[in-house]
């Protein structure tokens, strides 16, 4: 058995890379459970991708921002509802929020942050709700003066019910949010481990994308993608495998060795993803209970939350 707890140095500073002019990359280590990636493109106006999970990580996001401009940030794009990308929306004090109308829904259902006893406390700061206040359905394309700014909806469940991709063309840079983890465990949890197969292969994989820049890790290539890919087969076999000899999600998980998986942080992911699978494979399982999940991702842990260091 794997658990969350995973060799800590103490944490470097964020990276701010520029990744095409004009066009930067904030890069969180070591992109475990709520430290996230964020971007921004700075033209006339500041247009940020993504926040950060609580004040004082957002806020010093914010300290990297105005290190490079002092254009005002007018425009924030949540890429997904998820906390470590959207509990920091306020502090950034964007004029417009933009996200799928999905992702609107599910921050509004998920409220303001708070300890769960899920993972280690947090000191989430003063932060209060800030849910997009511009929904699409399909896509959006916004502008950063004379660029291109387009925002992507990848038609169904992977990551979460609401994953976008926000594309720059003329850069050929491509922010994907959640979609991808680079050296840490994907988690599908509240989305689909089957459907997030063909949004990375079909959708994701089809931008000409000179940089990807993950939710999670170093900017990477669409060399990645395949990795990711294989870690969804591995699971989805695991389940079915688990499936046919009865045995639980936490169960299967217990009897799983990760193999070339187990290095990646945060391993206990793989309860969550094959509570997910299992629906995925047999729907007559659902709906999927995410909070016994997450309970059994604790238990997974030997009965610890799950280490976070946000």
């Amino acid at each position: 058995m794997s658990s969350s707890a995973h060799e800590h140095p103490e944490l470097g500073p964020p990276e701010l890379l520029e990744v095409a002019d004009g066009v930067f990359a904030y890069i969180q280590p070591d992109g475990s459970w709520y430290i996230n990636n964020t971007g921004f493109v700075v033209g006339p106006t500041v247009t940020s991708i993504d926040a950060c999970s609580t004040e004082r990580r957002t806020r010093a996001y914010r300290d990297a921002i105005r290190s490079v401009t002092a254009a005002p940030l007018t425009t924030l794009i949540n890429t997904h509802h998820h906390g470590d990308h959207t509990f920091g929306n306020s502090v950034l004090e964007a004029a417009t929020i933009i996200g799928h109308e999905n992702c609107r829904t599910e921050l509004i259902n998920t409220g303001l942050p708070r300890d769960t006893g899920i993972w280690d406390p947090v000191e989430w700061g003063s932060v209060t709700l800030a849910p997009p206040t511009l929904t699409f359905r399909d896509g959006v394309r916004l502008w950063s003066g004379d660029r291109p700014i387009e925002v992507t909806y990848v038609g169904r469940p992977a990551h979460t019910d609401n994953d976008s991709l926000v594309w720059l063309p003329e850069e050929r840079v491509l922010f994907c949010g959640d979609l991808l983890f680079n050296g840490g465990t994907p988690f599908l949890l509240m989305g689909s481990v089957q459907g997030a197969i063909p949004v990375l292969t079909d959708v994701l994989g089809a931008f000409p994308a000179a940089v990807i820049v993950p939710g999670h890790g170093a900017p990477c290539d669409h060399g990645l993608i395949d990795t990711i890919v294989g870690y969804l087969r591995f699971v989805l076999a695991t389940a079915r495998a688990g499936i046919d000899a009865g045995l639980s999600p936490l169960e299967a998980a217990r009897e799983t060795d990760l193999g070339e998986y187990a290095g990646w942080l945060d391993a206990e992911r793989i309860v969550g993803n094959l509570h997910r699978a299992y629906v995925d494979l047999d729907p007559t399982r659902g709906p999927l209970d995410v909070f016994a999940a997450l309970g059994d991702m604790v238990t997974y842990n030997g009965g610890k939350p799950l280490s976070c260091y946000a």
